[in-house]
């Protein structure tokens, strides 16, 4: 067994831990037999479930193509709406019409 201030040489997950070469009956087993890295999971077979976390960071995180072209495709009541806000908002504004806007006559009561 590592004694301490021995240097031992085993790499893995719990590093410096060295095994002794007996079995549970106290048997001296050949150092060919040991495993090196006791604590590490080695198997690249284990079955995976994709998750929430792991679709949404699968999307945020994904790749994107940035001289790729985007193209909107409109219906045609959408694409009415979006020319009525769009000369809403690229109306011309004069002194004039600010003006009468805030200056117009307003009635009260019948």
């Amino acid at each position: 067994m590592a004694e301490f201030g021995e240097e031992t040489k085993v790499t893995g997950v719990f590093g410096g831990v060295q095994l002794d070469n007996f079995d549970e009956g106290g048997v001296n087993v050949p150092e060919n037999n040991i495993e090196q890295n006791v604590g590490t999971i080695r198997n690249e077979n284990l079955p995976v479930t994709n998750g929430f976390w792991q679709k949404f960071k699968n999307f945020w995180l994904q790749d994107i193509e940035w001289d790729r072209e985007i193209k909107v495709v409109l219906t045609p009541a959408q694409q009415k709406v979006e020319d009525e806000i769009n000369s809403f908002l690229h109306q011309e504004i004069t002194w004039g019409k600010i003006h009468d806007f805030l200056f117009k006559e307003i009635k009260f009561g019948k």
